[in-house]
């Protein structure tokens, strides 16, 4: 039988489905409407914008005004979705058999609405440490959102103690997970015949022998895993995931770029591959193209360098959400998410929420309402905890 709560929070995520927050498009709309939400049940709320005024960040807290509690918190931004890859519209929330269909429900508004859904609990718990609620924006173009915030809360000397990320998880505990270090790297070369190679600089051919090395750089990461480390695979990996340039076969080819990613097991080995291509590029690549043009680039974008979440012996996070949800078995996972900017923080984090990541950025998303009802569960054991001051 679905929990009372649970029907709120399916209410709300029809409402949060509706809001078409892409990380191309803004997420304003959908942050006024929880800000309103949890204004209205005594929060303490403030709207954190970006530089361009499109985006923004929502913090809020219940509770006292004191260091320490607990922060849940969630993405607000979803990846595109075609209407044609859809059996339903993917803004409009779809329930049918037990399953809540559209863009976000897993990954995760999900979470999201049940925390909303939950407010009830937390205002009539009159809880003895802070909760706070950590929305964010741009998680799936890098945590632009998320390292906004940290940076913000370090700023002003916010210091919650647990933080628990509301990724689908099925509503199990995922105490680690890799880095995501993703680049595009771009070759300015100089254009001339296909005929009189040595007269121009050929962007293709120096990003072909960039992608060279690293797959050198792949096979030593693949040679040296951490020892005792519990990742799947346990070295840290690369990643070749596009490359384009040139613009016919007869002409030396003046631009190209290569996108690539890195998932470090230790922060180690990201420093490792990016010093390892800047002194490539810089003592190799470069002196070569400017020697025929001296106007010769290569420049690597940051497109974002994010922690990994890494597995710790004392978690203050894991042990009161096994707790909570009577399973104390930890997992780690392959996908990245926003838990290791906080553990950065000093927090102890873990990553549990509801819906299975098998589910996410496919057509036909779907959030089972049994795994809501879970969230639901957990969220109202957590209201009672802190009540107590636990």
């Amino acid at each position: 039988m679905t929990l009372p709560l649970t029907e709120a929070a399916i209410g709300i995520l029809a409402d949060l489905v509706a809001y078409p927050t892409v990380s191309t498009a803004p997420n304003l709309a959908m942050i006024a409407d929880l800000a309103t939400r949890l204004e209205d049940a005594g929060a303490r709320v403030e709207i954190l914008g970006n530089e361009t005024g499109t985006k923004a960040n929502l913090f809020a807290t219940l509770g006292p005004d004191e260091p320490g509690g607990v922060v849940l918190s969630g993405h607000t931004d979803v990846v595109p979705a075609d209407p044609v890859e859809w059996t339903t519209d993917p803004f409009r929330l779809h329930n049918h058999a037990g399953r809540l269909h559209g863009r976000g429900t897993c990954d995760m508004k999900g979470f999201i609405a049940a925390t909303i859904a939950a407010l009830p609990a937390f205002t009539a718990a009159r809880l003895r440490r802070p909760l706070h609620f950590a929305f964010t924006h741009d998680e799936e173009t890098g945590c632009i959102g998320a390292r906004n915030l940290v940076s913000d809360l370090e700023r002003r000397n916010i210091s919650p103690a647990i933080a628990i990320i509301g990724e689908p998880t099925e509503m199990r505990i995922v105490e680690g997970h890799k880095g995501c270090h993703e680049y595009t790297t771009r070759f300015t070369g100089a254009e001339g015949h296909g005929s009189e190679p040595d007269k121009g600089v050929n962007a293709a051919e120096y990003a072909a022998r960039f992608v060279s090395r690293l797959l050198e750089i792949k096979a030593a990461l693949k040679a040296r895993p951490p020892v005792g480390n519990r990742f799947d695979p346990p070295w840290s990996t690369l990643n070749v995931g596009r490359i384009s340039g040139g613009s016919a076969r007869n002409v030396i080819a003046g631009a190209a770029e290569v996108e690539w990613e890195t998932r470090p097991v230790i922060a180690e080995d990201g420093d490792f591959v990016t010093r390892e291509m800047r002194a490539f590029c810089e003592e190799v690549l470069l002196p070569e193209m400017r020697r025929v043009a001296p106007t010769a680039e290569i420049r690597t974008e940051v497109i974002g360098e994010i922690a990994g979440l890494m597995p710790m012996d004392a978690n203050a996070a894991r042990d009161l959400v096994a707790a909570l949800t009577g399973d104390p078995t930890a997992h780690l996972v392959a996908f990245g998410t926003e838990a290791g900017l906080f553990q950065a923080l000093g927090m102890s984090v873990v990553v549990c929420g509801p819906g299975s990541i098998a589910q996410a950025h496919k057509p036909d998303e779907y959030l089972e309402i049994a795994q809501l009802d879970a969230c639901m569960r957990m969220l109202e054991g957590l209201a009672a905890r802190l009540h107590r001051g636990a």
